[in-house]
């Protein structure tokens, strides 16, 4: 079982392009792994994930961009309460795939990690 805990304030030290990079980062392994039938459990942990992600993330965002978060954070709590049937229902799956691959460009691109600046704005190492 996850440490939950340590897991979150390891997350929160991050700046917060790195924390949405984290969240995009997700969703575009979401999109991914869907692909495998034997994948079922790993896909819903990964969607957990990101939940929690979103939730630490969202208060330190402007209004905004955290209701756009949150948003999605209500649609993946939605997928996971009914997840088997989303699963076994190839075209629900790959429908979840897209969207999580089309919010994973949109977070992306929301984070600044695509641009230099945000690099030196928040002093993020670059690698």
């Amino acid at each position: 079982m996850k440490d939950w805990e340590a897991y979150r304030k390891r997350f929160l030290q991050d700046a917060i392009p790195v924390r949405l990079g984290g969240v995009s980062a997700n969703l575009a392994r979401v999109k991914s792994a869907s692909r495998n039938d034997q994948h079922l459990e790993v896909v819903r942990d990964m969607i957990q994930d990101t939940e929690y992600l979103i939730e630490w993330t969202a208060p330190d965002l402007e209004a905004e961009t955290a209701s756009e978060l949150v948003e999605i954070q209500v649609q993946l709590a939605h997928w996971c309460l009914t997840w088997e049937s989303v699963w076994n229902d190839i075209d629900q799956r790959r429908a979840v795939a897209e969207q999580a691959g089309h919010w994973s460009e949109k977070i992306l691109d929301l984070s600044g990690l695509l641009n230099d600046e945000t690099y030196d704005k928040y002093n993020i190492p670059r690698r």
